[in-house]
């Protein structure tokens, strides 16, 4: 990046057009300007290149064979056959040919390039989705638990998420003159929540639905913890001060989890909501971006002056926090019964990429049941599908396809391989140290011969792996993962317990994959021989003292 400041591309930006457009229509290069990368971000789409073939086109003096990543802004991550096939159409004309679901309930298109970059766009606003603020330094796609066991509160929970994932939209009509080609109209730009700067970093939400966290709640900038009493909705608990990131080597960063500083009803949500966001407005770190986040915000100046602030900002006093209880943060796989007769196809999706290949033809085979399904997709924030409210007359239809097309297969045959995560990391993540996603199948087919010998084939364990420690992945919620530091090189962290409320810890620096499978092995075999009951992993390893608990933030904290 030049000598301007991200801070200073936004002030100048006039709400966020830059030269995106004149950009765009340069031909003569597949890149945009500097400002402009950082800008498109808003828009919701990254510059990327082909890392793989960068030095060879250096050698033959080309630029990088440069594309654009695309991401949706789907609320909870909810999709209708419909619009499922036309995102499908899109990744099969304008991208790589698959759909890919992210950590955080989106799709995301790869391998669009620059003069298809607007036809791409406008072809997923036909699809009544669009990609504003699914990325850049604004409240990004809202996440709502998926696998709710109370049909009504999920309902009401994806309703909130949705009404404040509208509230905390930017102003600006660029994204619909750039791409859409309105125009453009004088006056009416102003960003009450989020000024001329906007916000410092990102900024994440997630909805979560006891007793499962799913969402990993504890994750994110701003939490919605749902409180139900008699089957319905009453209000949330909030937490804040989550995230994931850190760099490597640099003591200032690092993982945190929220704390719950109170209950909010239903009605207070967009007030909280804004009260949040507005006090990182106004008290994050704009002079270090990597201290940026809400998290070095609360930890600096503390959680009960945050609190205090948050109350002033809204206007009144928060409740206390309500009893909860989190039992685990995964998905529930297979049929599961709804309350009305219809039932929730969960389906394992590894690494959330629907792409077809040899093993199973999943693009295809969701493109057969988008056309013939009658309910809605959900996207789950562990990078699977769901297919959503299907009649009891329709189901028989729906497993023919999965077991034709093999949905149900290519994962792995142990449960750690059913709930591992992984991000995109090489070839077109330019922040990528090592490989994630296309690593995972080769580490967990090293991994289950280990957990096999052991007896532990079929207990749970959470294992994530991360190309660079940004932590798109939420390795540090693994009881077991992997943080690339260099090409085959990776941070091997242990520790995390299965309910997304403490963070692992730093077991072994900088090692390869035999140094990862000689450290595990030996693990395994006592875990397997000391187990208490239904003890996961990472509890274990805890109690055991094999593991030191991460001395910055061992488990969620109340703000009473």
């Amino acid at each position: 990046m030049s000598a301007i400041s991200v801070e200073d591309i936004k002030a100048q930006s006039r709400a966020l057009r830059g030269t995106l457009l004149e950009g765009l229509a340069d031909q003569a290069t597949g890149a945009l300007a500097e400002s402009d990368q950082v800008l498109i971000k808003f828009h919701g789409s990254y510059q990327q290149d082909h890392r793989d073939i960068r030095e060879e086109r250096r050698l033959q003096k080309l630029e990088p064979a440069y594309s654009f990543m695309i991401r949706t802004r789907t609320p909870g991550g909810i999709v209708s056959p419909q619009q499922w096939l036309k995102l499908d159409a899109i990744a099969t004309r304008f991208a790589n040919r698959s759909l890919r679901i992210t950590t955080r309930q989106a799709f995301q298109f790869h391998g669009v390039v620059k003069r298809e970059l607007k036809s791409t766009m406008q072809a997923i606003n036909a699809a009544v989705i669009d990609t504003l603020a699914a990325c850049g330094d604004v409240n990004r796609n809202v996440m709502v638990g998926a696998n709710p066991q109370v049909s009504s509160a999920y309902a009401t929970a994806h309703a909130d998420a949705a009404a404040l994932s509208e509230h905390l939209l930017p102003n600006t009509r660029a994204y619909y003159e750039i791409w859409l080609d309105e125009e453009r109209i004088a006056g009416g730009e102003d960003e009450p929540i989020y000024g001329t700067h906007y916000l410092p970093r990102k900024f994440k939400t997630a909805f979560a639905i006891p007793p499962i966290n799913d969402v990993d709640v504890f994750a994110h900038d701003l939490g919605f913890i749902a409180i139900i009493e008699g089957g319905e909705v009453v209000g949330y608990n909030v937490s804040v001060g989550g995230g994931m990131g850190s760099t490597h080597g640099d003591a200032e960063t690092y993982p945190l989890l929220a704390q719950v500083i109170g209950f909010a009803t239903r009605e207070q949500v967009l007030s909280v909501a804004e009260a949040v966001v507005t006090a990182q407005r106004d008290f994050g770190n704009r002079a270090v971006r990597k201290r940026a986040r809400l998290k070095y915000t609360i930890d600096d100046r503390g959680i009960d002056w945050f609190k205090s602030e948050v109350e002033r900002r809204a206007g009144f006093a928060l409740g206390p926090a309500r009893p909860f209880v989190f039992e685990h943060s995964g998905d529930r796989f297979g049929w599961i019964e709804g309350e009305d007769g219809r039932a929730h196809l969960t389906l394992p999706v590894p690494a959330g990429r629907l792409a077809d290949s040899a093993e199973a033809s999943r693009l295809t085979g969701m493109r057969e049941i988008a056309r013939v399904h009658r309910g809605h997709f959900r996207l789950t924030a562990n990078q699977n599908v769901i297919i959503a409210d299907v009649p009891a007359s329709q189901r028989r239809r729906i497993d023919l396809l999965v077991a034709r097309h093999g949905l149900d297969r290519g994962v792995g045959r142990s449960a750690l391989a059913l709930n591992a995560l992984a991000c995109v990391a090489l070839p077109t993540c330019g922040l990528a140290m090592a490989e994630a996603e296309r690593y995972l199948p080769d580490f967990v087919a090293r991994i289950e011969p280990l957990l096999a010998h052991h007896g532990l084939t079929e207990v749970p364990m959470l294992l994530r792996l991360s190309g660079c420690p940004n932590g798109c992945s939420r390795p540090y919620l693994g009881e077991i993962a992997l943080v690339g530091k260099a090409p085959g090189r990776y941070n091997l962290m242990l520790g995390a317990d299965h309910r997304g409320q403490r963070l692992n810890t730093l077991f072994r620096e900088n090692v390869g994959e035999a140094e990862i499978i000689e450290a595990l092995d030996p693990l395994f075999a006592r875990f397997a021989a000391e187990r208490s009951g239904q003890e996961g992993f990472g509890d274990y390893l805890i109690r055991s003292g094999l593991v030191a608990a991460n001395p910055r933030q061992i488990a969620v904290r109340l703000v009473a």
